[in-house]
């Protein structure tokens, strides 16, 4: 609908006519279904699982990779050295392709757990084989067979909710977030260009996996009023008299006047 109505309203807008698609509303989108794990669920994933995809849950579960990212993803997009790994394509069942966007390509740092798995995978991997993640033949993982014969049967056994493979880069995204990062930096970890799909997206789980129901604003507000309160006559700065204007210096006579008066 959203490509019918441009095509319209362009052609409209050349011959000054009034485009009938303006008067169409878009269709209601159905709400991203996000489901991550928690992390004691993530630490149980990547143990549980069969050791030759012991690295590659351990990668999608951590930096948040799309499939395909994480599919295609090659020795040579590695350094080691820089501690880092670069998005550069996608593979699926269609074959090897560009990234989603041009912001998706982009450079993740490794963090220890992931460089760890990524090293005990290149020990493991096929003489000459580009890609980091293979099938026993050295072509990439299918996505298909992995979720069918590794993963629903993975959660299966550790009596999991039923979820898509997908769920491993929400997860990725909400302990980001719920580390206190800043919210820029992990949108440009998961390939996007702004934070406005971030906070759409996972915003809500934040609370509930950091326990920040609002107390530590309140603490903030409540220790600073403290602090007023107890702060002694000797913490405040002398009032400089000079400054003041003369209706100032009245006034001010007068409040002293009346405290001594009162007191």
């Amino acid at each position: 609908m959203a490509q019918l109505s441009t095509i319209l309203e362009d052609g409209c807008d050349r011959y000054n006519l009034i485009a009938p698609s303006r008067g169409i509303k878009p269709l209601k989108q159905k709400r991203t279904d996000v489901s991550p794990f928690t992390l004691d669920e993530v630490n149980l994933l990547i143990r549980k699982v069969r050791p030759d995809y012991r690295g590659y849950l351990t990668l999608r579960l951590l930096t948040g990779l799309r499939t395909g990212e994480a599919d295609g993803l090659q020795w040579q997009d590695i350094d080691f050295e820089a501690n880092t790994l670069r998005v550069e394509r996608t593979v699926s069942r269609n074959g090897d392709g560009d990234t989603k966007t041009e912001g998706s390509k982009r450079t993740i740092p490794l963090v220890p757990q992931v460089r760890e798995a990524l090293l005990a995978q290149q020990q493991a991997s096929l003489p000459n084989c580009p890609w980091v993640f293979h099938s026993k033949h050295g072509h990439p993982i299918d996505v298909v067979n992995f979720t069918n014969r590794i993963w629903y049967p993975l959660l299966r056994h550790l009596g999991m909710k039923k979820r898509p493979p997908y769920q491993m880069r929400h997860t990725a995204a909400t302990l980001m977030l719920a580390s206190g990062e800043n919210p820029e930096w992990v949108a440009s970890m998961l390939g996007h260009s702004t934070t406005e799909m971030l906070f759409r997206v996972y915003s809500r789980f934040v609370p509930n996996l950091t326990r920040n129901d609002g107390r530590a604003y309140a603490g903030l507000l409540n220790s600073n009023q403290a602090q007023s309160v107890t702060r002694k006559p000797s913490d405040q700065k002398p009032l400089d008299v000079s400054t003041l204007s003369l209706a100032q210096k009245a006034q001010l006579l007068a409040d002293l006047t009346r405290q001594i008066q009162t007191n």
